[in-house]
Order: structure tokens, then sequence, then C-alpha cells
């Protein structure tokens, strides 16, 4: 642990307050949307296929976004108040750029009504319909500003690193697998965070290479480019900001467990073996989701199913491992922290068997854009780094006495969790039952049975949506006050 002042301290906790209460803010809006779709897609209301593209792109967009700022800005609190002097007033600028950034999208889509969809598949942005070409400038260069802040955010954490534990062999862990004794101790968190932000900082350079791209377009018109190209470039950014967004929170899982259930979790040969190994597996994973682009080698698909098999296994395996033996006769006392942290690595295993299923080759020919997909990362995220999100706010927010007392908590986290679980639910069954993804409604769909099931499943969906928006309301009543004076109060760290 290090030494920090009072004044330094005052301004990690203003800049994690921001990113906290923004998040707060903008979450609960985030699920609307995906609520106002289901209903669109159930037939109960009818918001017209521009609306209901415009309303997926923000919701995507705005989803990844906020997860991945909110996972960044927690993993730089605890960093910088714990193990590593990081500079308050690049925090801030990255802060503010996101911001400006969130923004840009907003107006792109709500006014300029850009519906290229979150994943923006080229040519699509280019392509549109029913939204003007400043719009698609707007969410190019606004994504731009949130890559840019993003970027600098990783390489100002992994200097900070490097410089304070003498070097980047020595944050990955590589003293560990020599024969000599290890000098200094190295917490799992500046492990898993160099995990993260290293892959992160190239995912960062790849998406500013295809977002450049589009900008030259977006003035150039006639000027285009391989499209396979591009669609490798987008989803090895975007599979890899999934990832790291994960394991950003498991860096703070592996340092918060350990007060709770009073036993040392360190770094040792077989921590530092499997997450390198993960490390070198998340940046060859996409692959899986271009199966269907029968123009891709055939080599990079097999490479893709390996990989996304073996990605799943090392880091999971320990991390489940580590946690069943942290809380195996602690006497752990569960309040929502350790039940949130414990369950989100549950989910987060479950969105892994999915992913596992749907990366196998010859099954993604039957589940391929179906709902079988956001079925997968909805687990990952819903039941995983969201659970993680929300028991590290209670951390910060409220003592263990306090939450050991704190029932009416407890009640909103089991009415979100088992919500969440019946929604997540509604997308496996349809995509066993074939039902598409990405359709504004399935009225179109000639199979009756399917359109049928599309529909009911829908309308399943939003009973469990609202009733994951009482349970997070009914947490924010506890929440939300013993944040702010959280916040105000110098004595708490």
């Amino acid at each position: 642990m290090r030494d920090i002042d009072s004044l330094e301290l005052k301004k990690q906790k203003t800049l994690i307050t921001l990113w906290s209460f923004t998040f707060l803010i903008i979450f609960p809006i985030l699920i609307i949307l995906g609520l106002l779709m289901r209903l669109n897609q159930g037939e109960v209301i009818d918001l017209g296929i521009d609306n209901f593209y415009v309303l997926m792109t923000l919701h995507g967009l705005g989803m990844a976004g906020l997860l991945y700022s909110m996972a960044f800005g927690a993993l730089w609190y605890l960093l910088s108040t714990r193990y590593v002097r990081l500079n308050t007033q690049v925090g801030y600028f990255i802060y503010a750029a996101v911001l400006t950034g969130v923004i840009g999208i907003i107006i792109a889509t709500l006014i300029g009504k850009f519906g290229a969809g979150w994943y923006l598949l080229y040519p699509l942005p280019f392509k549109g319909t029913f939204w003007s070409s400043w719009a698609t400038g707007l969410t190019i260069i606004s994504l731009i500003i949130l890559g840019v802040a993003w970027l600098i955010g990783n390489i100002h954490v992994v200097y900070a690193l490097v410089k304070e534990y003498g070097g980047m062999s020595n944050i990955l862990g590589w003293q560990y697998l020599k024969k000599q004794a290890v000098e200094r101790e190295l917490p799992p968190i500046v492990l898993i965070a160099a995990i993260s932000l290293i892959p992160g900082i190239i995912a960062f350079l790849a998406g500013a290479v295809f977002l450049i791209m589009f900008l030259l377009q977006h003035f150039e018109p006639g000027l285009t480019f391989d499209n396979l190209l591009v669609k490798n470039l987008i989803f090895f950014f975007g599979h890899t900001l999934v990832n790291i967004t994960l394991y950003c929170c498991l860096g703070w899982v592996y340092a918060l467990l350990p007060e709770y259930t009073h036993r040392d979790w360190k770094a040792n040969k077989l921590l530092v073996y499997s997450w390198n190994a993960t490390f070198f597996f998340i940046l060859f994973a996409y692959f899986h989701h271009l199966y269907m682009d029968f123009v891709q080698p055939k080599p990079l698909q097999i490479a893709g199913q390996l990989a996304s098999y073996f990605s799943a296994i090392p880091a999971t395996a320990v991390t489940m491992f580590g946690v069943i033996s942290q809380v195996y006769r602690s006497k752990i006392r569960w309040d929502i922290v350790p039940l949130a942290f414990l369950l989100g690595v549950a989910g987060w295993a479950i969105g892994g068997f999915a992913a596992i299923v749907d990366s196998t080759i010859y099954i993604n020919k039957i589940m391929h854009n179906t709902l079988w997909v956001p079925g997968h990362f909805h687990t990952y995220m819903l039941t995983g780094v969201i659970l993680f999100l929300l028991g590290y706010l209670f951390y910060i927010g409220q003592n263990k006495e306090e939450l050991s007392k704190d029932k009416l908590s407890k009640i909103g986290f089991w009415t979100f969790l088992i919500a969440a679980h019946g929604f997540i639910a509604s997308f496996y069954a349809g995509g066993m039952n074939s039902v598409p993804r990405r359709y504004s409604d399935y009225k179109g769909i000639p199979i009756e049975s399917t359109h049928t099931i599309g529909a009911t499943l829908a309308q399943l969906s939003t009973i469990f949506i609202s009733i994951l928006l009482i349970g997070l309301f009914i947490m924010y009543i506890s929440m939300l006050s013993k944040l702010f004076k959280w916040s105000r109060d110098p004595s708490r760290t």
C-alpha cells in the first residue's frame, strides 16, 4: 500500500464520484431504451423501423462505452489510492473527453437519427437511408474522442505501473516464472490491470485505424476500403473492449474480496501463467464473429475457435478456484458486496460457456445472428460486469456494518438478479428457436411459429426488464445518499 496525502485523496475521490454518479444516471436510461426495443419486437408498441435502429445504436454504443468507462474508473481509483501514483489531471481530462464523446453520440442518434447499429458494420454507416451525412460524421468524431480518451488512460496507467514496479515484464508477473526468489510481491490487481490495459492499447489503436478510415471516407465519399479488413478491425476492437471491461472488474475483485474473507490472495506462478495465456488468446478470439464471412481465410476461422476455447479456460478456472478457496470456511459475512462479486464470477462463467457453444464453427452455422448471441453477451454484462460494478459502488459508499444491516439493498439485489436471469433466458430460448437478432419486429418472418415465439419471448422479457428496474431502484434508494455522503467525508477512503 502506498501513502497518499489528503489533497490527492480528495481529488481521486471527486473523480470516482463523477464516474459513479454518471454511471448511475445513464445506466437505467439505457435499460429503458432496451425495454422500448423489446416492446417493439413484442408488437406492444410501434416505434417505427427508423426509431428502433436509432435506439439500438444508442443502447449498444452507450452500454459498451459506459460499462468500460466505469470499470476503468473504478480500477483507476483503487490503483491510485493503494498501489501507484496516477495523475488526477489526466483522469479529469479522460472524464471530460468521454462526456464530450457521449454527448456527440446522443446528438447524432436522437437528433441526427444515426441508426447504423453499435457494431458499425462497413459500409452501413455511409449507406443509411434515414439519417443525414452529418450524423455519420458526428458519430465518427465522437467515437474518435472516446477512443483517444481511453487510449490516453490506458497508456498512463500502464506507464505508471511500469515505473512503479520496475518494468513491463514485472507487471506481467514474469519474475514469478524464474527460479530466483521474487524481491517484491506483485498484487494480483496490478497483474490483471496490465493484462487488461495492454491489449486495450492495441485494441484502441485498431479502433483508431478504422475510425480514421471512416472519417476519410466521410469527407471523400468516393474513397472506399476493403470490407473484410474493416470488419476485422471493428470486431477486434469491439470484442477486446468487452473482454477488458470484464477483466478490469476482476482486478478489483481480487483486491477487495480478501477484505471480507480475511485471507491473502497473492500472485503466484499459476496465476501468472493463466492470465498471460488469457492475454494471448483474447487477441485472436474475435475471429469467431466472422465465421459466416466465407471469404475469411479458413485458418483464421479455426484459430478463432481454438482461441475462444482456450481464452475461456485459464483465467476463468483459476479465478473461480481462487474465489471458492477464498470463501470456503472463511466465516464470511454475506453482505451485498461479496454476494455481488461471487455471483458476478458465476455470471462470467455462464456467459463463457455460452460463448464456447457459439464459437464452435458447426454450431455457429445454426446460432449465428440469432438471439443466442445477445443472450451470451447480456450474460457477461448483466450478470457479470453489472454485478461487479454494483458491488463496487456499495463497497465505497457504505462500511461493512451499514451493509450488514441493509436489508433493503439485499431485496433490491435479489430482485435485480432474478429478473436479469429471466431476461437473459428469453434470449437463449429465442436463439434455440432460430429467432433472429437485430430485427425491429418479427412480423415479416415467413415461418409463423418463429414469428409467434419471437414476439411472445419479447413480451415476456419486458416483464423481466420492468422487475429488474424495480430492483435497481430499490438499490438506488440505499446507495445514492450513502455514496454522496462518502464523497464528502474525508475520513473514509
